[in-house]
């Protein structure tokens, strides 16, 4: 009996310790290469984006500056994650994203450093957004640029976005507006 009480105590604290890792232990390099510490944000709605400069999606700059530039006094941020996993359609260095969502899209919502969003060099961001067993949410799969993830004011994952949903979709706005 006591063995039995034993392990049942001792998977529940494993199975705990593997959900207890939070959003907000999390940190990436910036676009400017300065550590960024998502611990910053607590208190914040926050949108992560992979996205790349040479997709069919790319114009989706000008919807997410928009609504940064809507919601950023309500609390609320993105943070644009440059990846080539697909297609080959973020090449360029940090320097040449920066420059290009800049003279583009006039985008000033935060950009990290270019990274992998699938594989087995998956940013550890990555790996917390797409595995239940890290989130405690859901498992998902990064399916193409510019897919959004939707993390609440206290650091839980809500939704995962699929690349063709517009960021001023209905259903963002709704969550957007919602306490």
């Amino acid at each position: 009996m006591k063995t039995i009480l034993f392990f049942s105590v001792f998977f529940l604290t494993i199975s705990v310790k593997a959900q207890q890792q939070s959003f907000y232990d999390f940190k990436a390099k910036t676009i400017d290469g300065e550590i960024f510490d998502f611990a910053s944000l607590k208190g914040k709605k926050v949108m992560i984006v992979n996205t790349a400069s040479k997709c069919g999606f790319t114009p989706q700059y000008k919807d997410l500056q928009e609504l940064y530039e809507q919601y950023r006094g309500k609390d609320f941020v993105i943070i644009g994650f440059p990846a080539n996993n697909f297609a080959g359609q973020e090449p360029g260095t940090a320097a040449e994203i920066k420059e290009f969502c800049s003279r583009n899209y006039g985008v000033t919502f935060p950009m990290m450093d270019k990274i992998s969003v699938k594989g087995d060099d998956m940013h550890p961001v990555y790996q917390w957004l797409t595995q239940k067993s890290k989130n405690g949410v859901m498992d998902s799969e990064v399916k193409w640029n510019f897919q959004k993830y939707l993390i609440d004011e206290k650091g839980r994952l809500v939704d995962v976005i699929m690349s063709k949903e517009n960021p001023k979709s209905d259903k963002i706005l709704q969550w957007l507006a919602s306490k």
